[in-house]
C-alpha cells in the first residue's frame, strides 16, 4: 500500500471526513484489521481563510507548497488537497513537488461522465463557484456546468463560512440548499456537484432529485484506488502533476 499525503485543516471538518472515509474504503477492501497508510498535515485555516478573503493566491499558494513539500519529505506517495477552494493554487502546489498530485476535479469529472449527464450543477464556496479552476476542469471533460444565480450563491457560500466549517448542520440550511439545487435542476441540471467537502456534512443523494456528486467521496475513492494499484486507477505518471 502506498502511503497518501493529506494536506488538510480547510476546514478540519472535511479533514476529519477524508480520515473516516478513507479507513473505511481500505478496511472495505482490504478486510481485517487493514486501515489506510497515510500521513496528515492539517493547516491553521485561520491563516488560509485570511489569505481568501484577501484575494493573496499568490501567498496561501506558496504555504501550501511548503506543506506539500513537508508531505512528501515525510514519505507521501502522492497528495491530495482536502479542500475544493484551495484547488485554486493547484499549479503551486504541483509544482513546488515531486510525488503525484491527485486533482479533485480529475476524479468528479470521470464520475460525472461514467454516470452519463453532460449539464451539471455546482455548489461550493463563493470562490469555487465563481473562478475557473474547477468548472474549467469539468469542462475540459466536455461538461456543461452551471452554477447558481448571484443570491443563491451568497447563500450556500454564507452557509459554508458560518455554519458548515463549524460543524454546525441545520434543517433550515438544508431546506434552503434543497431549494437552490430545484432552481438549477429548472435550468437543466442533470446532477449536482457537492463541491466543497463540508456540503456533504449538510447533504447527500436522498435530498435532492438528482445525483449528487460528492467531490470528497469521490477524491477518496481515487485515492484508495492508487494507493492499492487497484484495476483502474491512475497510474503515478498519469496521476496530475
Amino acid at each position: 500500500m502506498e502511503t497518501i499525503g493529506l494536506l488538510g485543516g480547510m476546514s478540519w471538518e472535511s479533514s476529519t471526513l477524508y480520515y473516516r472515509l478513507l479507513n473505511e474504503q481500505v478496511r472495505d477492501r482490504l478486510g481485517g484489521f487493514h486501515s489506510a497508510r497515510c500521513i496528515l498535515l492539517s493547516v491553521d485555516f485561520a491563516v488560509i481563510e485570511r489569505l481568501q478573503a484577501a484575494g493573496d493566491w499568490a501567498a496561501a499558494g506558496e504555504l501550501l507548497a511548503a506543506d506539500a513539500r513537508a508531505l512528501q519529505a515525510a514519505g507521501a506517495d502522492f497528495v491530495l488537497l482536502c479542500t475544493n477552494t484551495m484547488h485554486t493554487v493547484a499549479d503551486a502546489v504541483t509544482s513546488g513537488i515531486d510525488v503525484p498530485f491527485l486533482h479533485i476535479g480529475d476524479s468528479t469529472a470521470e464520475a460525472i461522465s461514467a454516470a452519463g449527464l453532460s449539464r451539471i450543477g455546482l455548489l461550493g464556496t463563493r470562490y469555487t463557484m465563481e473562478q475557473p479552476f474547477l468548472a474549467d476542469r469539468l469542462a475540459a471533460a466536455g461538461l456543461e456546468v452551471l452554477v447558481p444565480e448571484q443570491a443563491d450563491r451568497d447563500l450556500v457560500h454564507r452557509v459554508i463560512y458560518e455554519e458548515l466549517v463549524l460543524g454546525v448542520v441545520r434543517g433550515e440550511s438544508r431546506r434552503a440548499y434543497q431549494e437552490v439545487v430545484d432552481r438549477l435542476v429548472a435550468r437543466g441540471a442533470q446532477g449536482v456537484v457537492l463541491g466543497c467537502t463540508e456540503i456533504e456534512l449538510l447533504i447527500g443523494p436522498g435530498d435532492v432529485p438528482v445525483a449528487t456528486f460528492p467531490t470528497t467521496a469521490l477524491h477518496v475513492a481515487a485515492a484508495v484506488r492508487a494507493a492499492l494499484a487497484e484495476e483502474g486507477a491512475a497510474p503515478p505518471h498519469t496521476i496530475d502533476r
